[in-house]
């Protein structure tokens, strides 16, 4: 048995978008999913969100929802989500991972502090995530740095 395994991290359902029965198509039929904005190519947007003296960052199912409302927020596609409890301090730590590439967070409710990291490629914007997750977790202080990931420069 696997390690993720052993964790209870493989998820029931799997995905059928890596099905081997599915024809990989040839060079020429495949999409690109760079984008391009303010005239640069790259991969897609980085965000590194610090949330401080925010709450609600010990509820594992509510973090959950409400990292998945920001993701369909931010125009992206679920293909799975896993969050584990801390104790005794109660932080969570999760992931949501997308079609367009994640969402993950990791909170410490002893400092009221979120750690959120957030990319997506394609047509998604990761910017409209932020909201959603500010009405969970009230944070007094929002800090993003962002990242264009992949820059395409030849």
């Amino acid at each position: 048995m696997n390690a993720l395994a052993q964790l209870g991290m493989v998820s029931e359902l799997p995905s059928n978008n890596q099905a081997s029965s599915v024809t990989v198509p040839s060079d020429d039929d495949r999409k690109d999913y760079f984008v391009e904005k303010d005239g640069e190519k790259f991969a897609g947007t980085h965000l590194l969100v610090d949330l401080w003296d925010a709450t609600n960052l010990d509820d594992p199912e509510k973090i959950d929802r409400t990292l998945c409302e920001a993701a369909v927020a931010a125009g992206a596609t679920i293909l799975h989500s896993h969050f584990h409890h801390f104790t005794p301090n109660g932080g969570v730590s999760g992931v949501v991972v997308l079609a367009e590439s994640h969402i993950s967070i990791h909170t410490w409710p002893e400092r009221s502090f979120a750690a959120v990291d957030i990319f997506m490629c394609g047509a998604c914007d990761p910017h409209l995530a932020i909201p959603v997750m500010q009405r969970l977790f009230q944070a007094q202080a929002v800090e993003v740095d962002e990242q264009r990931r992949g820059r395409v420069t030849r």
